[in-house]
């Protein structure tokens, strides 16, 4: 194997069934089809796996094209150890529950968290509404 400079390393990549983590925190699994100088990808039978707690479900998405600024990392799936056995796949309904249910969570300790920071002076408080966070 040569190294070659750049994105023209990923031509060995085309065809092989790749992960792809997005700046938003999106995962992608689809082969490889395409690439080219600004590490822009085209992905085949794409699908958006969600992970919450030891769950995860896939969203088919079909061909989708990444632009390559929202790449953080490109990796080839190990076709041999793709189904992990501590994650149980779940429905699309079921991970997206999941997910709305975490999201909101979350939220939940972020206004907590602020409600107190401000409470003891460490926000300071330009009129802002609290719902605001």
């Amino acid at each position: 194997m040569n190294y070659m400079p750049g994105t023209a390393s990923l031509i060995e990549e085309i065809d092989k069934k790749q992960l792809v983590v997005l700046r938003d925190g999106r995962i992608l699994i689809g082969y490889l089809r395409s690439v080219d100088q600004f590490a822009n990808l085209v992905l085949q039978n794409t699908v958006e796996r969600i992970h919450v707690d030891s769950m995860y479900g896939d969203i088919p998405r079909g061909v989708f094209v990444v632009r390559g600024e929202n790449v953080v990392l490109l990796g080839e799936v190990d076709l041999d150890n793709e189904e992990r056995k501590d994650l149980e796949k779940v429905p699309i309904q079921t991970i997206l529950a999941a997910q709305a249910k975490a999201q909101q969570e979350k939220q939940d300790k972020e206004r907590a968290k602020a409600k107190i920071m401000k409470e003891r002076g460490l926000i300071p408080s330009v009129d802002q509404n609290e719902d605001a966070f």
